[in-house]
């Protein structure tokens, strides 16, 4: 038995982004639609070893006079269920939006519980907001705190919340190895590039069908083995051709899922062959994986067909092909003599390592005012970017927003310097780093429309 935590509010303030915020992974689905969730979903979530139970309920109306909604019961009724088996609740409001007449009724309602309550004000999309944001739920008298679901703003702080909740339970815990708890690695390639046979030759045992005929694997198979007394899952995947080459509806579904798989996963591993080469469909599926921030690295397969007196102009030329990523790592294996194979674990782990760091907000800004002051942004138009400070969002890979006056005033060179120069400082070799800029003044404009 886990200690249990809800999410509480009317509908469109933000839970389900806030739950899969804290789960640090898309369980649920979220739309600016209201009403999207309407079953409650569970979830176990973990911060600093401390693992609780978050509960994900649909948008509370409590009187309804459109007798259209006619899910509104069953969903009041799912609400009212994860807060009886809950141990304490998170009561969602919108910051933007200010306290409304429902979120009243709510915080009445659930005043009736008897159990500990945050009430949290989400929308917030920077410090400088916080006070104007809040402002009106501090009638509610209920512990508060202000966040950015979308943009990141406190969610650490949050997390660090949630697990002192869970810990204020009294429900007993043992702190948990997050290694122990399995690494999932996703297969990702064009059909035939040998993702099945690294599959087998990595867990020593012929786990899943090979075959010569591409396309044999139709649907994304788990296969989890110990290794070094670590758990791994490996998610091999049906290969990826060009859209315009397939007919079969069974294929496209399959392919659908297989780049899904990629981005759930913890690290992908993207299959390439040797002798084909950097095709035109891999080149796209890099660039999906570059543009999705996947942590992944590059296996070129197959080496053990190309003579050894050919393998560095083979190197060569996979280098000038791979200058679009080059921070990611590739190794050259053979799954018939496993060569290259002996490494890719422990070179998993290492980017998935990479991939959860966290940065405390005053040591960003240090390093921030550090890398500014050296070299400043160019002059746009006249004007120049003026840097107020830098957060990290609370998501995997390591994401960092730095709000500025104006945005577009950042040229991409510049763009390239920051990553660069945080990659060094913060020792990120391997793992996406996303760089965001925010403007301040239209964080601003968002409250004062309202």
């Amino acid at each position: 038995m886990l200690p249990t935590i809800a999410l509480i509010g009317r509908p469109n303030v933000g839970k389900s982004t806030l739950f899969n915020r804290l789960l640090r992974k898309k369980r649920a689905i979220t739309h600016d639609m209201p009403g999207i969730t309407r079953d409650r979903i569970y979830a176990e979530g973990h911060f600093d070893g401390v693992h609780y139970a978050l509960i994900d309920t649909g948008g509370l109306v409590m009187e309804s006079d459109n007798d259209s909604e006619e899910f509104q019961g069953d969903i009041f009724e799912q609400a009212r269920e994860a807060i009886e088996e809950s141990q304490a609740l998170i009561f969602v409001v919108d910051g933007r939006t200010g306290i409304t007449q429902l979120d009243e009724q709510v915080a009445a309602y659930i005043r009736q519980s008897n159990k500990p309550i945050l009430l949290l004000v989400n929308k917030v999309d920077g410090a400088e907001l916080e006070a104007t944001a809040t402002a009106d739920f501090h009638a509610l008298g209920f512990e508060m705190m202000a966040v950015s679901a979308e943009h990141g703003f406190n969610l650490l702080e949050l997390r660090e919340k949630v697990a002192d909740m869970a810990l204020a339970t009294g429900i007993e815990h043992e702190d948990v190895d997050e290694e122990a708890l399995g690494l999932k690695i996703a297969m990702l390639g064009r059909p035939n590039a040998g993702k099945s046979s690294m599959v087998n030759a990595l867990t020593g045992e012929q786990r899943v069908i090979v075959s010569d005929v591409a396309g044999t694997t139709r649907d994304s198979v788990d296969v989890t083995f110990e290794s070094g007394g670590k758990i791994y899952t490996f998610v091999d995947t049906a290969g990826v051709r060009r859209r315009t080459n397939i007919t079969d509806t069974i294929e496209r579904f399959s392919v659908v899922r297989a780049l899904k798989s990629s981005t759930k996963a913890d690290v992908t591993i993207m299959v390439v062959d040797a002798i084909a080469g950097i095709t035109k469909q891999d080149k796209r599926l890099l660039e999906y994986l570059l543009r999705e921030a996947v942590p992944f690295i590059i296996a070129v397969n197959k080496i053990d067909l190309v003579s050894k007196s050919e393998r560095s102009l083979l190197r060569e030329g996979f280098e000038r092909a791979l200058r679009m990523a080059n921070h990611v790592p590739v190794v050259y294996t053979s799954c018939v003599s496993k060569s290259g194979l002996g490494g890719i674990l422990a070179l998993a782990s290492k980017l998935k390592k990479e991939c959860s760091i966290r940065i405390s907000t005053g040591q960003l800004n240090r390093i921030m005012k550090e890398i500014i002051d050296k070299h400043q942004p160019p002059v746009v138009k006249r004007k120049r970017a003026k840097f107020k400070y830098m957060t990290q969002a609370d998501e995997e890979p390591p994401t960092f927003i730095f709000f500025i006056n104006d945005e577009k005033l950042i040229k991409a060179s510049y763009h390239r310097f920051l990553e660069n120069r945080l990659r060094k400082i913060l020792n990120v070799k391997i793992a996406p780093l996303n760089i965001v800029f925010r403007s301040t003044f239209r964080a601003k404009e968002d409250i004062v429309h309202k």
